[in-house]
Order: C-alpha cells, then structure tokens, then sequence
C-alpha cells in the first residue's frame, strides 16, 4: 500500500484542491492520505473534516509540537503502507508527479522529484531565493551525492527508515534520511517547483538557522561513523 504524507500548517485553502487531485489520481492504486497538522491556526481543521466526508483522510493533529520533519517522522510511525510519498500540501509539488515516483520505487529504494537535474527547474523565484538554494545545497556535497538533497517531494520504501533514528532540526527531512537511511539506491527524477497556491510561505530567517544547525549536527554524524570505521 501507498502512504500519502502530508504535513500541514495553516494550509486549509489548498487542500481543498489537493485532496480531490489525489483522490482522482490514486483512484486505482490501494493507498492512504495521511495528514499530519501542527495545530493550524486557520481554518484547516474544519476543512479536513468536511473532506471527510468525502474521502477517506487519516489527520494526525499535533499540539505543541511543531516543525515539518518531524510532522513527516509521525507520519512515518502512523502509515500503514511499505511505501511512502512525502510533499507538500501548497500544490507546490504536482501530484501527478506521483505516478512517476511509484513507478520508479519498484527498482529503487528512493526517488527523489529534483529540480536541479535536466528536465527539472523552479517557477518564478527571485534571483535571492535561487543563490540561497544553490548554496545550501552546495554546502550538502562533503556528505551526499545528490543533486537535489533538501527536495520536499520524494518517496522511499518503509525499510528506508524503517529501526533507523531520525532527530532532525528543522525542515530538511530528505537530507537526514540521505546520511542515515537504509537505502542501496537513489533515483531522481525531474520536476518544476510550482509557487504555492494560497497561503504564506514559512520560509525564513529562523528556517535558514535551523538548517545550518541541522547541517552541522550531519557532518558530525558522519565524522563519528567515519572514525568509528577507521577504529574497527
């Protein structure tokens, strides 16, 4: 079974068009939508649960903890399927890209949508927004080799993450499980960033800190596995 992972904040107005998307789209594929909320301050609530009433939603809601990676890792812990789908909810991700990924998760334990490989690209982003991803990703390439390691839409197989500990900071789930997975390979496939639909983005500068911190706690990860190996 397929697991949808869905990780909202204050995104009531776009599930309204996402969910009926997916819910065409997955028609004939086994699968679940599971909606991980971080106490929406909106209207979503009400939302999902007029949704309800027309597609079968799983809605976790989360008080007083707060952050999408680990709104992703509760998803994890709740899905019911061996294969997971993780994107946004502000239709900056198209789900019919879906069907790409799924296809590709019968040879691969990962499959990441990327916008930095041929084929693939971001929509009507500032020349500012544009240097800061280049860069952040840049800053990934001592630890993985992947074009696209801070990517939001991917899907993996459950033995991925399956008895691995994840403790993220921030937003970059993806990137933890690139250095801490079981993985044997990865796929990327492309794809356009679309601008979100509705709503705010939650980009900013505490979004910028958290993920340094969350960079550095990975390059020590990966120095205490590397001496480890030198020590055996």
């Amino acid at each position: 079974m397929l697991s949808i992972i869905l990780p909202v904040l204050n995104e009531g107005e776009n599930l309204k068009i996402l969910i009926p998307r997916l819910d065409k789209l997955l028609k004939k594929t086994r699968h679940e939508i599971i909606i991980v909320d971080d106490d929406s301050r909106d209207d979503t609530a009400k939302i999902i649960r007029d949704l309800q009433k027309k597609t079968a939603l799983r809605y976790i809601l989360r008080k007083g903890k707060k952050g999408l990676s680990s709104a992703v890792i509760d998803g994890f812990r709740k899905a019911r399927g061996d294969r997971y789908i993780v994107m946004d909810s502000d239709l900056s991700h198209p789900p019919e890209v879906i069907s790409r990924i799924t296809g590709k998760l019968n040879h691969y334990d990962i499959v990441i949508a990327s916008r930095y490989i041929r084929g693939g690209g971001v929509k009507e982003w500032p020349w500012f927004r544009r240097m800061v991803s280049n860069f952040a990703t840049l800053l990934t390439r001592p630890i993985v080799r992947i074009k696209d390691p801070m990517a939001g839409f991917f899907g993996l197989k459950k033995k991925v993450v399956q008895d691995t500990v994840l403790d993220p900071i921030g937003f970059k789930i993806l990137l933890e499980i690139l250095v801490k997975g079981h993985y044997r390979n990865v796929l990327e496939i492309p794809y356009i960033f679309l601008e979100r639909h509705a709503g705010r983005s939650k980009a900013g500068i505490k979004i910028y800190l958290e993920y340094n911190l969350h960079l550095l706690k990975l390059y020590f990860y990966k120095l205490k596995i590397f001496v480890k190996g030198l020590l055996q």
